[in-house]
């Protein structure tokens, strides 16, 4: 299972329910620590959403501000974990990986397909648990039209668009 734990550069939206006037979004220091309103600075380099949420909600409690605050965090993009697209797309290069992000969406972030891309062959490289390169090959129009699902991308996953040949 992938990890999606909060890195430095990293940013989340935290929500306090019924407490509107609170910054929501929030970008982890190069210490790993974010500036909260009424808690001060805390730790949260390493620590899932979840983890961060149940932290917040104990130090507010732990202040006196609130006393059963509703606290949620959800991850706007992973600045630490990066993706690269690369060959026959108009902006080639490495791209923060969002939340949710699949193939098809790191193609539209890098500009889409060019003029030369071969539809057909896109292969995505990436690293197993056992440190192995799993290396596979997938076309754009069978996830297009439904045939096979888009591809959830995955921290270091490297895309590479191949030329089409005339």
């Amino acid at each position: 299972m992938e990890t999606t734990s909060i890195e430095e550069g990293d940013e989340f939206e935290l929500r306090v329910v019924g407490e509107e006037k609170l910054p929501t979004v929030f970008t982890v220091a190069p210490d790993g620590t974010v500036d909260v309103p009424y808690i001060k600075r805390i730790k949260v380099a390493g620590l899932e959403p979840q983890e961060i949420a149940a932290l917040v909600r104990a130090r507010l409690m732990e202040e006196q501000y609130f006393i059963d605050p509703s606290v949620s965090v959800s991850v706007k993009a992973y600045k630490s974990k990066r993706i690269e697209v690369l060959g026959q797309v108009q902006k080639p290069g490495s791209f923060p990986l969002e939340s949710g992000m699949t193939l098809l969406r790191a193609i539209s972030l890098a500009g889409g397909f060019n003029s030369v891309a071969n539809r057909d062959k896109i292969t995505i490289r990436r690293r197993s648990k056992d440190g192995k390169t799993v290396v596979d090959t997938v076309s754009a129009d069978d996830i297009s039209d439904n045939r096979i699902p888009d591809i959830p991308l995955q921290a270091g996953d490297s895309i590479d668009v191949k030329q089409r040949v005339f």
